[in-house]
């Protein structure tokens, strides 16, 4: 009897243990996904805490929808897995938009637009242009817009988990560049001071990004659109993009 009550029990919190992890019915809740370790959009700050421009722009944006936010950190390769899988329900991590994606997602308008640039270790020249990878070996994560644009110049790809470990194997010779946003390599470079990696060439693309929901994700996307709408009316966009860059990227 003991053991049929014991299987009982077990079942039901293996149920609701899955329940949990497909995500919240609560419609004041609104869970992100995101990577954490991607400044200056999403990282932990000195107090431990989450922080980023992405992590703020999208919690201005449910403080507009009247939800509260829970973020699910998750590594960039596994953030649409996640959220197909209705671990969140949105994903605030620079998500680039490009044709394929808008085909798969439910995309927002963008909240930032940026350029894309190759970086090379300072003391390694001769890579400065995109066909300029081919025939080389690029850290990227794979599943990235910046994979894509590498692997299209003909860079063989080197699978990294995201820009921080990229630039490792950079440093330390096991690739030859790495293809990211301007506004990410910029931000590495002030804070870490690191001299021995370099800008050495633009992608010459324009990029921009948006938050990124399922097809099935009914009005949720109209409601994000909405509310970046009434954010950039109010300069709140404005403002906390010149916080992290010293200048409006969400235009």
């Amino acid at each position: 009897m003991r053991r049929k009550l014991f299987a009982a029990v077990l079942a039901v919190a293996v149920v609701s243990g899955l329940a949990a992890g497909c995500g919240s019915n609560d419609p004041n809740l609104l869970k992100v996904g995101t990577e954490g370790t991607y400044a200056p959009f999403s990282f932990q700050g000195p107090d431990g805490k989450l922080t980023g421009y992405d992590v703020e722009v999208v919690q201005a944006v449910a403080g507009k929808l009247g939800k509260r936010v829970e973020f699910v950190q998750t590594p960039w390769d596994a953030l649409f897995a996640g959220l197909e899988s209705k671990r969140f329900d949105l994903v605030a991590n620079q998500v680039t938009v490009n044709p394929d994606r808008e085909q798969k997602y439910s995309l927002s308008q963008p909240y930032t637009t940026s350029d894309g640039v190759i970086v090379t270790r300072a003391d390694k020249p001769g890579i400065t242009t995109l066909p300029d990878l081919n025939g080389k070996v690029c850290a990227q994560s794979s599943t990235s817009n910046w994979s894509k644009v590498a692997s299209g110049a003909g860079c063989k790809v080197e699978a990294v988990e995201g820009f921080v470990q990229a630039i490792q194997l950079l440093k330390n010779g096991r690739v030859d560049a790495t293809v990211n946003d301007t506004l990410a390599v910029g931000e590495y470079t002030k804070t870490t001071s690191d001299t021995s990696v370099k800008v050495s060439g633009k992608t010459g693309e324009t990029s921009h990004q948006a938050f990124a929901a399922r097809k099935d994700s009914g009005a949720l996307t109209s409601e994000v659109n909405g509310a970046l709408d009434a954010l950039r009316a109010d300069g709140t966009l404005a403002r906390i993009s010149d916080k992290y860059f010293g200048t409006d990227v969400s235009k």
